[in-house]
């Protein structure tokens, strides 16, 4: 379904379904040409970016992720997606909510300002796809969708570093200690979690199932999609990506880049076949511009974001 308005569909977009031919090199750039809208009336999925890298602890630069995936989706809107073979937004309703704002000089009210973000967008039924900014906006994420659920959900969590690193500091920004407290808090469940691509140490891994990058390698990705599958069941389900899961060959654009990662081929199969899977919210993060090369980086993170909405269009059309 396109619409017959021409050009810059970010803005002149009249519908929330459907694409409006583009020109890929010019035009707004809202993620693959959504329209831009703080209005949530019948929306199914809302994007937004979160800029953010205050936690970050090597390189910073992932505060300027949100706007590098949205100009590297501009081919994803072009053709039907690959390798599905139709529109998504024929069927799926899809905003760009443009960013969460918060006063990134006042450090302590930046965790309690993405949190009310999220708890505005959710209130209206639809789910949150977020781009970061440093992988530190998930827990103020998850602490809303738990809200909203009720209770502790599951983490499908793809990333070279575990993120479970104690900290028992309430105020600090720190990326690499979010679901330590996560577990703490029980915003998670670690018997029903499970992450992907890990390939850095820690003492403890606070009881969350582990498949490692070397698994990964060895096993391939139907073995580690059928473990992943059967940790999490049916339940409700947060997924982050964090860009840095890849090898840095894939994905140098990032603030803590480990060797012996994911190749890009293997984390799309995996988000490819997550369809099982009963997705409340997703993520992707750590995106850092300042030490990318031809924008390899951000162009994976917008094909994983694009697979994650064919996901969820095919789960809407198998409730109609």
């Amino acid at each position: 379904m396109t619409a017959s308005i021409p050009g810059d569909g970010a803005i002149r977009h009249t519908s929330l379904y459907g694409t409006i031919p583009e020109n890929t090199y010019s035009g707004v750039l809202s993620f693959m040409r959504r329209k831009y809208s703080r209005d949530l009336t019948g929306v199914d999925v809302v994007i937004s970016g979160i800029p953010l890298d205050l936690a970050t602890t090597f390189r910073p630069g992932a505060r300027l992720g949100p706007a590098a995936v949205r100009a590297a989706s501009v081919q994803l809107s072009e053709l039907m997606a690959f390798p599905w073979g139709f529109d998504p937004f024929d069927e799926l309703a899809v905003i760009d909510y443009g960013d969460c704002w918060f006063d990134a000089h006042n450090p302590l009210t930046i965790a309690p300002a993405i949190t009310q973000h999220a708890r505005t967008i959710l209130a209206s039924g639809a789910k949150m796809l977020t781009f970061g900014g440093d992988h530190f906006i998930t827990y103020p994420l998850l602490k809303a969708h738990v809200e909203k659920i009720g209770k502790p959900v599951s983490l499908i969590h793809f990333d070279a570093h575990c993120d479970t690193w104690p900290d028992d500091n309430p105020d600090s920004l720190n990326h690499g200690t979010m679901f330590y407290k996560a577990v703490k808090e029980g915003l998670i469940d670690p018997a029903t979690s499970v992450q992907i691509g890990i390939r850095t140490w820690n003492e403890d891994f606070m009881g969350i199932n582990v498949i490692d990058a070397p698994w990964v390698h060895t096993h391939g990705v139907a073995a580690a999609l059928e473990r992943i599958l059967s940790i999490v069941g049916d339940r409700p389900t947060y997924l982050t990506f964090d860009i840095d899961c890849l090898d840095p060959a894939f994905a140098p654009g990032t603030g803590t880049p480990v060797a012996g990662g994911l190749s890009t081929a293997q984390a799309l199969a995996l988000i490819r076949g997550m369809g099982p899977v009963n997705l409340i919210g997703m993520d992707v993060v750590e995106v850092a511009p300042p030490f990318d090369h031809s924008e390899i980086t951000a162009l994976a993170a917008a094909h994983i974001a694009a697979d994650l909405l064919c996901v969820l269009r095919n789960q809407k059309v198998a409730k109609k």
